[in-house]
């Protein structure tokens, strides 16, 4: 590597690096306010909130770094170009590839860390994520119950409190439970506390009316109604929490757990349906050709940035330019995704959509400078 190729690897790398980790940064931000409540309100430890939003970063490094390679590539280029150095590098006898080569190659080493991260990281990560949720679903269940809101505790409890004391305790609590099929039960306690018990979450009813409604039964007298309502008064009753969420424990993994090899050969014996089939290989390719946009996106700022004619002032042109063409891949690549996951006979679409494009800008490349100096160098007058 040469001293100029050191000098733009060392100006592309640095800003990549910054330029990914506050733009990271910035969505972690903004995703992890969703979780903030759980710290200020409801009790959950800071420990817990930054390891529950730290197994977001590895996906979120997954999806921004092809697109801050692009930018930081256009960018220093344009920057390099409006400050006459590509002038001076050009004059020194240095061709298109040559002054790509550094940003080639930081390309090629953000594509491996995009594969790194879609093929191992991401789906390592998102595995422990959804652990933590099913974790704060089933044993944190009173963290989650919100005071002045019809709390949903799985598919079939709802659990409301009016407002909750600084030590925890609950008041003013309804509690409709539908459990057990064909007897739904409904409770109003002045008071409650949730506690963790042998079995999970329960919480403890304090002066209360349990009331439950029944059928009547078969034998019974004529004209009695078929439906009975049983109230009763108790001082102290409790209630299983975690009978609401356990059927969650048998939950299929959703496609981001999964590995590459099990994507494209479900198990059969999940008796997984034909659509999720098509959709976890739909997201397998996907997977697999998401970090090749890195050095496409890479190639298309280059193409953009070195070829055509030199002007002082026109980097604001080539940077919008730039842009729009990777914003329309960007849409391209929904779209390809989308279609392959109704029907996977438009799989290859992704992966045209993924290497076309930087197959063209290598190209353009080679061919678009000298089109441009073509048609910069003035005509010579034949000679009478």
């Amino acid at each position: 590597m040469t001293r100029i190729d050191r000098y733009l690897f060392r100006q592309l790398s640095l800003a990549l690096i910054a330029v990914t980790v506050g733009l990271a940064a910035l969505v972690w931000l903004t995703q992890s306010l969703r979780f903030i409540e759980l710290v200020l309100d409801r009790g959950l430890s800071m420990l817990v909130f930054v390891e529950l939003t730290s197994l977001m970063l590895p996906s979120f490094f997954a999806v921004i770094l092809p697109i801050t390679t692009f930018v930081v590539v256009l960018f220093i280029y344009v920057r390099l170009a409006a400050d006459r150095e590509l002038v001076v590098m050009r004059a020194a006898g240095l061709s298109q590839w040559s002054l790509s080569r550094p940003a080639v190659l930081l390309a090629l080493l953000a594509t491996g860390a995009c594969f790194a991260l879609n093929l191992w990281l991401v789906p390592l990560s998102h595995t422990a994520f959804r652990q933590w949720q099913f974790e704060i679903r089933n044993q944190l269940v009173g963290v989650l119950l919100q005071e002045g809101v019809f709390s949903q505790v799985g598919d079939d409890l709802t659990v409301y409190a009016r407002y909750r004391d600084p030590d925890g305790t609950l008041r003013g609590i309804l509690v409709h439970d539908q459990r057990d099929p064909g007897v739904p039960v409904t409770i109003l306690a002045e008071a409650g506390r949730i506690s963790t018990g042998p079995t999970g979450p329960r919480v403890t009813l304090l002066n209360g009316v349990r009331q439950q409604v029944e059928r009547a039964p078969a034998n019974a007298a004529p004209g009695t109604p078929p439906l009975r309502l049983n109230t009763l008064t108790f001082s102290e009753n409790s209630v299983d929490l975690a009978r609401a969420t356990r059927g969650e424990e048998a939950r299929s993994r959703d496609s981001r757990e999964r590995p590459v090899a099990e994507l494209l050969n479900p198990d059969p014996s999940e008796g997984l349906r034909e659509r999720e089939i098509r959709r976890f290989r739909a997201e397998a390719h996907q997977r697999l050709s998401g970090p090749l946009t890195t050095l496409t996106f890479a190639l298309v700022g280059l193409a953009v940035a070195l070829t055509g004619e030199f002007r002082r002032h026109g980097g604001g042109m080539r940077i919008a330019v730039g842009i729009s063409l990777v914003v329309g891949l960007l849409a391209l690549g929904l779209t390809a995704g989308n279609l392959a996951q109704r029907d996977n006979t438009w799989v290859p679409l992704i992966w045209v959509q993924t290497l076309l494009p930087g197959v063209i800008a290598a190209w353009w490349l080679g061919v678009g400078r000298r089109a441009g100096l073509r048609r910069a160098r003035p005509a010579v007058p034949a000679t009478p």
